[in-house]
């Protein structure tokens, strides 16, 4: 989306506010014995507040109203009251929605209480990313050189990048122009961010796998090698000459 005046600005950032806020509640919400299903409904109640929609739901009929993805699922995890929670999780949670025409996106990944399997420098990592990159996006920088970065700073920190998800456009339709912001330099990618763009940032750091794959529930994404952690941070920004708007900021991440 590439915003046009006060009233589609206002509209963007009244979406991402709504699902920044969902997303910091529901975390807060996150401890051992609930299940998925439990945090989903919660999640749901806070959108409703706002007026908002499940952009899942809506656009893809989505069995659930945020993706929450638990341990070895790298994203789109369908919440469900057979999957409880526990202490030293690998939580991730997505949720994007629809208000008023306008989507905001966000998501993150954080350890349930003890971090029992030592996946907290993993998680650091992703979000530590992500603020790297954030102030790299502006007018007329190429995608592909962003993706470099992100690339560059996992291997730094001996972790790797997942290459068949990215982030992408958002505003009027949760996925728009640019489709592909990949975590890697994308030689082929010759795309360059433009002023007034709505984008969502997503970092994929993975602690080896390169690759997912969509398990047998025809939403989940798995690691390729099925036994890798990935953590995920996500932003929706507005481009600018300068550093991007965060319109997500709300969440806390």
């Amino acid at each position: 989306m590439l915003v046009k005046n006060k009233q589609e600005l206002r509209g963007i950032v009244e979406a991402g506010k709504a699902v920044a806020v969902t997303l910091k509640k529901m975390r807060e919400f996150t401890k051992p014995g609930i299940t998925t299903k439990e945090l989903d409904d919660y999640g749901r109640s806070i959108l409703e507040s706002f007026g908002a929609v499940s952009a899942p739901t809506k656009d893809y009929e989505f069995p659930g109203c945020a993706c929450i993805s638990v341990n070895n699922e790298v994203c789109h995890g369908v919440p469900s009251e057979n999957r409880v929670i526990k202490e030293g999780d690998l939580v991730n949670i997505d949720v994007s929605a629809e208000l008023n025409g306008f989507y905001g996106d966000n998501g993150g990944s954080f350890i349930v209480g003890e971090d029992t399997r030592d996946l907290q420098k993993l998680v650091d990592a992703s979000q530590e990313i992500l603020h790297l990159a954030i102030p790299k996006i502006k007018n007329k920088v190429r995608i592909s050189d962003v993706g470099a970065l992100i690339e560059k700073e996992a291997k730094k920190r001996g972790f790797r990048v997942i290459k068949n998800l990215c982030g992408h456009g958002v505003g009027r339709k949760l996925h728009e122009e640019p489709s592909e912001i990949p975590c890697f330099k994308d030689v082929d990618n010759t795309q360059r961010f433009q002023k007034n763009t709505v984008i969502a940032l997503e970092t994929f750091i993975s602690t080896g796998a390169e690759e997912v794959e969509k398990h047998s529930d025809g939403w989940t994404f798995i690691p390729a090698d099925g036994t890798s952690f990935v953590a995920q941070h996500e932003h929706t920004l507005i481009v600018t000459d300068g550093k991007p708007v965060i319109l997500t900021k709300a969440n806390g991440i």
